[in-house]
């Protein structure tokens, strides 16, 4: 068996940025406000009838990625695309990446695993490598959120949270078991499925048919919503299992941290995570306060920022964390 490892990485995202003070004149909020309960000062949201979709974006952040990798469009073996956003209820983005992208027919697998899809399509990723079936492989999380949230002073709990973009990595073989991903642990507890849900249009409650047929214009269930106290407190004790879940599999102390790369959900959520951890501001990397939470394209998005940065160097061990809607959550432990 091999490991995997990481050789390529790639971000996108939108050139609109949208500041609280924007925000405050489409609903009752303020800069204030917006930055005390989520540290968010800024994100980008797409220009409707511009060229970005959750698609292209994946696609600009592929190609950086690639040609970050060395390889060739044509060594790619397999796609995986984490997204919560498609451009079409079906099929979904993993197969328009490949159409872009120009490669050969090889497979396309969509996460929805929302916050945590990231880490869930890194692990189904790796262990295809882990198990020789594939040399290379595209991961990619891309979100647009923008598009689809409550711009009013109703939907503002949710709505001033989300921003749109994409990153993207590229996972080979590596022979050294003691380098590359070393583990990846992923859990979920259904039961909270719907304290961040988005109901419609879906076949279980309203169809496109139903929503059609009320017209009704304060129907919300088209719209995300959020339980947002009940989620951060959940939040904050998953985040803490699954990093301590994946040190203890590889007998590594907290210490052993060089890089903690958390889901940008919150950065509340960062900083109690950090504190409980004992760790530096040089040991964890955050970007929320000018992207928001962008989902399943968060976590590629801030590593290939830390990492362009030069704050992930080789030997260093790198834990990538997230905890979302589902609820699912999960880890990757990565010796860089």
């Amino acid at each position: 068996m091999y490991n995997s490892k990481i050789i390529g990485l790639g971000h996108y995202v939108p050139d609109n940025v949208v500041t609280n003070d924007d925000l405050s004149k489409l609903m009752d909020t303020n800069d204030a406000w917006i930055q005390e309960r989520t540290g968010i000062k800024e994100r980008r949201w797409a220009v409707k009838g511009s060229d970005d979709t959750t698609a292209t974006m994946g696609v600009k952040a592929a190609k950086v990625a690639i040609e970050r990798a060395g390889i060739d469009k044509d060594d790619i073996d397999f796609i995986v695309f984490a997204t919560l956003s498609p451009d079409m209820y079906f099929p979904g983005p993993g197969v328009q990446v490949q159409h872009a992208l120009g490669i050969k027919t090889v497979g396309a697998l969509d996460i929805r695993n929302q916050c945590s899809g990231f880490v869930y399509a890194i692990s189904v990723a790796d262990n295809f490598i882990k198990t020789g079936m594939y040399k290379n492989i595209l991961v990619i999380g891309s979100e647009l959120h923008s598009h689809g949230l409550d711009l009013t002073t109703r939907g503002r709990g949710v709505s001033v949270i989300f921003g749109d973009g994409a990153g993207a990595a590229i996972l080979t073989r590596e022979e050294d078991p003691n380098k590359g991903i070393l583990s990846t642990h992923l859990h979920s507890e259904g039961e909270h499925a719907e304290e961040l849900v988005l109901v419609a249009p879906g076949m279980g409650k309203r169809w496109v048919n139903d929503i059609l047929a009320d017209n009704d214009p304060n129907d919300e269930s088209y719209y995300p919503h959020m339980n947002g106290q009940f989620v951060f407190k959940n939040a904050v004790v998953r985040f803490s299992e699954v990093i301590m879940e994946g040190l203890e599999k590889n007998k590594l102390p907290v210490d052993a941290i060089d890089m903690l790369i958390p889901h940008q959900a919150n950065l509340r959520i960062s900083q109690f995570i950090q504190k409980k951890f004992k760790l530096n501001d040089d040991q964890v990397f955050n970007n929320i306060q000018k992207y928001g939470n962008t989902t399943a394209a968060s976590i590629p998005i801030a590593l290939t920022e830390a990492w362009e940065e030069g704050k992930i160097k080789e030997g260093d061990t790198v834990v990538l964390a997230a905890f979302g809607s589902g609820f699912t959550w999960g880890s990757v432990i990565i010796k860089w």
